[in-house]
């Protein structure tokens, strides 16, 4: 992850841009948030400032680096805040381990050194390795403990519609953590402390799906290379080779790592969307139902491909009429293993409040970003023949300190699969449950159920799962 253009084509593939310092007076304990956070698209947008949305996405996202400069004391303070070495002191009393909360490693003759210890993190240890082998301490997902990269990495996350997970990388004088490698992420990088030498090469592999180390005599000349300071801001797209050292004769720096859209391409949503296409077409189609030739398993399958060619076809057209197209498992998963909403310092926020919602209550959706409606077989009925329920999703009871950390027994059922927090409805609620979803209000007895019991008690699940409000 790194930059300053080589030659007279700085424009070409990266952007430097100097902000005016606004002079805001500064408080150490808590300095003055440059972050708007009124909707996801303002975050993402005080995040690049000064370039517009439609600027960076036009023109940078997946295509090339964007470098901003800022001479800010008031944005450098502020991405101080974030995280700083000192903070790993009273972290680790909450009980650390290597490897599943961080790591210690160093790059030795282009290669990764990982230097961690066994077990339970002791400070004085780390930082003992920290000064004496000059090594990196790469520190897994700060936002299940630093409030403002929670407040952050949740509001990305709504605008993005993919996990956001960081990483805090700090680095000796005179050091250098990783090898040159490129990473299957979309990166943005904050300097928080000290500065950072960068550079950048051109991918071997554009938009890459897989972490790889690269060796440094085949990646050719940098085509960016650059010094970070505190309050600059870095993106590249995943496939961009990179690396980073720390200066000589500095100090230590410190950067976050932001990353999102991990397993978030093309290729990954049709893999997830046609398993539900096919199942559906087959319904309605006998020839999808007819029997492959006898002993196609056991002979080139390549044979066949004519015959699938025709099947393929024929379910592009079915697409090309089909209103609803079910997701099988990324949208699940997203919405299971994304943060909960950022609710500040408000006691015990998600229990149901204010008033119980009657047949004449006027009702609106709550964190709209945070739920979505899926239509799956009945999971609580083992009937070779499921019939169809409606789901509602939701992360508000998803667990901050898990977040991007994989699965643990306390989250996972027998088989080891991740709950999902949410509500199971028979089909026949889907309409009144799009109306609620689409409404900026909506009155209880609009809803098209044909009861008024059902309407009520519709309402009355959504509401103790804290999902909806009444006006």
């Amino acid at each position: 992850m790194n930059m300053s253009k080589k030659g007279g084509k700085q424009a070409e593939t990266g952007r430097k841009v100097h902000v005016p310092c606004k002079r805001a007076k500064v408080e150490a304990s808590c300095p003055p948030s440059p972050m708007n956070y009124d909707s996801p698209d303002s975050v993402f947008e005080s995040l690049i400032f000064p370039i517009e949305q439609e600027t960076f996405f036009k023109e940078y996202w997946e295509q090339k680096p964007l470098l901003i400069q800022r001479d800010d004391p008031s944005v450098a303070a502020y991405y101080q805040s974030l995280f700083q070495l000192m903070d790993l002191k009273e972290l680790s009393s909450q009980g650390f381990y290597y490897g599943r909360d961080l790591n210690i490693c160093r790059c030795v003759n282009g290669k990764k050194k990982v230097l961690n210890k066994d077990g339970k993190v002791n400070y004085m240890q780390l930082k003992r390795d920290f000064d004496q082998k000059k090594a990196t301490i790469q520190f897994h997902q700060p936002q299940r403990f630093k409030d403002e990269l929670w407040r952050i990495q949740e509001k990305l996350e709504c605008y993005f519609g993919s996990l956001v997970g960081s990483n805090v990388y700090i680095t000796p004088p005179g050091s250098q953590g990783l090898p040159p490698h490129y990473d299957d992420v979309e990166v943005f990088i904050l300097q928080l402390e000290g500065e950072k030498h960068w550079r950048l090469y051109k991918p071997t592999v554009h938009l890459a799906r897989e972490y790889n180390v690269e060796s440094e005599d085949q990646i050719g000349n940098p085509t960016h290379e650059f010094i970070l300071k505190p309050g600059d801001l870095l993106y590249f797209p995943r496939g961009t080779i990179h690396q980073a050292d720390t200066p000589l004769g500095g100090s230590y720096s410190t950067h976050v790592t932001i990353s999102t859209y991990q397993n978030n391409s093309w290729g990954d949503f049709l893999l997830d969307a046609i398993p539900g296409l096919v199942f559906d077409t087959a319904k309605e189609d006998v020839a999808l139902r007819t029997s492959i030739p006898r002993q196609l398993l056991m002979v080139d399958i390549a044979d066949s491909t004519r015959r699938l060619s025709s099947f393929l076809r024929s379910l592009a057209d079915q697409l090309e009429n089909t209103k609803e197209l079910r997701s099988s498992d990324m949208k699940k998963d997203f919405i299971m293993n994304r943060l909960p909403p950022f609710l500040g310092n408000s006691p015990d926020p998600l229990a149901p409040g204010g008033k119980l919602p009657k047949l004449d209550s006027k009702i609106r959706l709550r964190f709209k970003d945070h739920a979505i409606i899926t239509v799956e077989p009945d999971q609580e009925n083992s009937d070779e023949r499921r019939k169809e329920m409606a789901y509602v999703y939701h992360s508000l009871k998803n667990r901050r300190e898990r977040h991007m950390m994989g699965n643990e027994d306390d989250d996972t059922n027998e088989e080891g699969i991740s709950e999902a927090h949410g509500l199971r409805f028979p089909l026949s609620h889907m309409d009144a449950l799009k109306q609620i979803w689409r409404s900026a209000t909506i009155a209880v007895k609009e809803l098209s159920l044909k009861s008024d019991a059902e309407k009520q008690n519709l309402v009355l699940s959504l509401w103790t799962e804290c999902l909806i409000e009444v006006l």
